[in-house]
């Protein structure tokens, strides 16, 4: 009868086998659905193992979590959710697969109150901004607003990928946050305008357009500015990096719109008091920082440091809006995405 230990040989494939809850309740295991790449949480999850003895059993599923949660029902083996980003942490609240963790000191002390869910359904690990990569050598200027991508210097310039993704809605909801739906729908319409092409590929393929001088500045996190720096199997990419340097918008006002890496709790955890050892232990200062260091993002506790890679790309000043508030403006962002037609690309 197979395990979640056993699957880990398939865990890329969302459709893996049914792994039934007896294999799940052996002492001293947690398992782990992760939306997270394995290799980028090993270190991390190898020093909670260290620490407590709890050992980690993670399956990847790129897609379809939340749907499989459900399909597995009360006899779901999940016991701690591990996503990239706030929407879909919020899907698997809004699924209904995840339990409230409340009054927990350990893990409240250490992740601002702008960086969990109010109920206690999510927090926030680490934060990554969306910011935009700039042609060191077509752009002189050092600071940009949001709100800039929309004036029309910028005609033809601008490379994105597809503004449905859920990093674009979660900058759009931002927007729709700080402005309102009317003005949001303006900025849209002039950034689609600007547009050197119709958004495709992902945000390491915006910094390659710019090596090849394809436009001039895109929009893209953080993060992949690092693993392209730092990447040995495709060295071309380290051209790329090198091609862009990074614009924190809106450092003069509001911040930098930032999205998180999550953990929830799952509904039916069969290993509950282990899944509470290991979320205090990822809320930690010591494993924020394995954590961030590993992925090139910022950790969430005030006053814990980013890695040397990431205090390379400069300061961030990031936007203290409740990231619940973003989502909440989610389905409004993506309905403006269509209706404003980004994804057409630029008119003419």
């Amino acid at each position: 009868m197979p395990t979640i230990r056993n699957l880990m040989a398939v865990t890329a494939l969302a459709t893996a086998s049914f792994i039934p809850a007896q294999g799940a309740l052996a002492d001293g295991e947690v398992n782990i659905y992760s939306y997270r790449q394995p290799d980028l949480i090993k270190p991390l999850l190898d020093e909670f193992t260290k620490r407590t003895g709890v050992q980690t059993n993670v399956l990847f599923l790129d897609k379809g979590l939340v749907e499989r949660i459900q399909a597995e029902g009360a006899n779901s083996p999940a016991d701690v959710i591990l996503t990239v980003d706030i929407s879909r942490v919020m899907e698997a609240k809004d699924g209904g697969v995840t339990q409230p963790v409340t009054e927990n000191e350990t893990i409240n002390k250490d992740i601002p109150a702008h960086f969990r869910d109010p109920a206690g359904e999510w927090f926030g690990l680490t934060t990554r901004g969306r910011v935009v990569y700039a042609s060191k050598e077509r752009v002189s200027q050092d600071d940009i607003t949001y709100e800039e991508l929309a004036d029309p210097q910028w005609k033809g310039k601008i490379c994105m990928r597809d503004a449905q993704h859920s990093y674009n809605i979660g900058l759009i909801a931002s927007m729709i946050a700080a402005h309102g739906e009317e003005h949001t729908e303006e900025w849209l319409t002039g950034l689609k305008n600007n547009l050197a092409r119709k958004p495709s590929g992902g945000d390491r393929d915006q910094a390659k357009a710019i090596f090849a001088g394809e436009c001039d500045i895109a929009i893209g996190n953080t993060y992949y500015v690092g693993l392209m720096q730092t990447n040995e199997k495709e060295p071309e990419q380290k051209d790329w990096a090198a091609a862009i340097k990074v614009l924190f918008p809106n450092s003069g006002d509001r911040g930098t719109h930032v999205n998180i890496s999550a953990m929830a709790l799952a509904k039916n955890a069969p290993n509950k008091d282990n899944a509470i050892k290991l979320m205090e232990f990822l809320a930690s200062g010591d494993a924020q920082k394995i954590y961030a260091e590993q992925v090139f993002e910022y950790p969430v506790m005030p006053g814990a440091e980013p890695s040397d890679i990431v205090k390379a790309f400069g300061e961030i000043k990031a936007d203290t809006l409740p990231l619940a508030d973003i989502a909440a403006n989610r389905k409004k962002a993506s309905e403006l995405v269509d209706k404003v037609g980004v994804n057409e690309g630029p008119e003419g």
